[in-house]
Order: C-alpha cells, then sequence, then structure tokens
C-alpha cells in the first residue's frame, strides 16, 4: 500500500490496488510522507470507506479520536461478530469511538451515568441492535476494567441503528423511534389490538419502516410497481388500506413527507399481516 495523505501519526490514507483506504495506527503517519510505502507493521486497523463516503473526510474525523479507543472498540466490535462492519463503516466505529470518549470523560469527572430517554421502546424496538449493544458493553468492559454503566447499552444500540440512517446525528434516529412508536399506535387504534413487538411479523414491520426512511432520506421512494399490482393490494385489503393511509398521512406530518402509491400498497400489505388473526 501506499500512502496518499497523512492526517497526524496515527491515521493516513492509502491506496491499495484502486481503492482508497484509511489505516489506523500507533505511530504510523510519523515521517510518512504521500507516495512512501506504508509500514504494514504498524497497521492496526483498515478501513474501507463505503456508499461514497468521502475517505479523507472520514480519515480527519477519525484523526480526532485517541487511536487506542479506535482500537478498543474495533477489537471489540470483531469479538461480537461486527468485524466486516467496522471495516466498511468508519462513520459507525467513529461515532462509537467518539461516544467512549465521552463516558470515560464523565466517568472520570464524577458525572453521574445517563439515563437515556426511550430505553424500553429501543430494547423492544431494535432487539437486535440492543443485544448487540450489550454485547459490545461487556466486551469493551473487558478492556476497560468495568467503566462503561450499564444504560449505555441503550445508546450502543441507537449508533447501531443509526448506522442504518447513513446520518451521523443521533437525534434522527431517536426521532425515527418515537414515530415507529406512533405508527404501531395507529394500527392497534384502528383494529383495536394490542401488537406483539417480538413477533415476527411486526418485527418485518419495523425493518420495512426503517428502510422506508431511508428511502425517503435519500429521496428515493419505491414508485415503479405496475399499477395493476398496486390497485389490487389495495382492493384486496381495504381496512389495512385505509389503516396505511393514516399511517402516510402521519408520516408526512411528521417528515414533511408525501408518500407514493407503492410505499402506501407496501405498508397497506404490512398492515395486512400484521394484523392476521
Amino acid at each position: 500500500m501506499e500512502v496518499l495523505r497523512v492526517f497526524n501519526n496515527n491515521v493516513v490514507l492509502a491506496k491499495d490496488g484502486r481503492r482508497e483506504v484509511i489505516l489506523t495506527g500507533r505511530g504510523l503517519g510519523f515521517k510518512a510522507k504521500p507516495g512512501m510505502k506504508v509500514d504494514a507493521t504498524k497497521v492496526a486497523r483498515v478501513f474501507v470507506p463505503a456508499d461514497g463516503r468521502d475517505p479523507d473526510h472520514m480519515a480527519q474525523l477519525l484523526g480526532d479520536i485517541p487511536p487506542e479507543i479506535i482500537r478498543l472498540v474495533s477489537d471489540a466490535m470483531d469479538e461480537i461478530g461486527l468485524g466486516a462492519q467496522a471495516a466498511q463503516n468508519p462513520t459507525l466505529v467513529m461515532a462509537l469511538a467518539d461516544h467512549v470518549c465521552g463516558v470515560l470523560r464523565r466517568v472520570r469527572n464524577g458525572i453521574p451515568a445517563v439515563a437515556y430517554p426511550l430505553s424500553e421502546e429501543v430494547s423492544s424496538l431494535y432487539e437486535r441492535e440492543y443485544t448487540q449493544g450489550r454485547e459490545l458493553l461487556v466486551s469493551l468492559n473487558r478492556r476497560l476494567n468495568g467503566a462503561l454503566p450499564d444504560s449505555e447499552a441503550v445508546a450502543f444500540a441507537l449508533h447501531l441503528v443509526n448506522a442504518g440512517f447513513a446520518t451521523g446525528d443521533l437525534s434522527h434516529t431517536y426521532a425515527m423511534t418515537g414515530v415507529i412508536q406512533q405508527l404501531l399506535a395507529v394500527i392497534e387504534g384502528a383494529y383495536d389490538i394490542k401488537l406483539d413487538e417480538h413477533s415476527v411479523n411486526v418485527g418485518r414491520f419495523i425493518t420495512h419502516l426503517r428502510y422506508l426512511f431511508v428511502r425517503i432520506h435519500q429521496h428515493s421512494q419505491l414508485e415503479r410497481e405496475p399499477e395493476a399490482i398496486v390497485t389490487s393490494i389495495t382492493q384486496s385489503y381495504p381496512k389495512a388500506f385505509d389503516c396505511a393511509r393514516r399511517i402516510a398521512a402521519l408520516i408526512e406530518l411528521r417528515l414533511d413527507t408525501t408518500l407514493t402509491e407503492d410505499e402506501i400498497a407496501y405498508l397497506t400489505l404490512h398492515v395486512a399481516r400484521v394484523t392476521a388473526s
């Protein structure tokens, strides 16, 4: 590999074949210059920016975080089976590492642990990420002598969820969590039922909503289904279609976005599925 840009003693941008990668490691960038060969013995971690993310920007952000924390987070992610996600998503590693730095700073200053809002909703709506967040907390605490409070599992889970929204702002994920909870309440009210948030069908619906929010964020809603298919869905499930319309109206109110007929049709199918007796 060849050095393209040195950000500090611990972070460099390099060329690996035809791709640009971010390399971290203590002393990796010391006296290194563009065009020089990378000292492979000093490389602790290789990040491959995905989804068109700017590698220069990612490297700059990683350069502001202590390399030992980046290494701790990366190793912990490897341990719990998130190594591939760590390698391809430096934004996630950066967000987690920066969060850990903040928690350790609060602990050193004797500041009480943070009580995160929507904790119960997070553990229920994002069961997989919450489990991973708890595993990540356990793995990190083994390396940090138990310094991180138990409540941080919620924050880690939210960072993992947030990675799917392609944004570094956790407030967006908090907002989406609240919207999902509200949309489930719309279905419960329309059908006078109590949904089991741990059921397979509700889990699929929540996953669908999360990808819908990503499509809204990227301005790429579904709109290519043949009209006959959309009409068939809406006519086959009239009550679910009416409920899906209410959901679409609420999404428009909360997210300032009008859903396409294709998106409403798919919401109809999910509403019909989660309410089937």
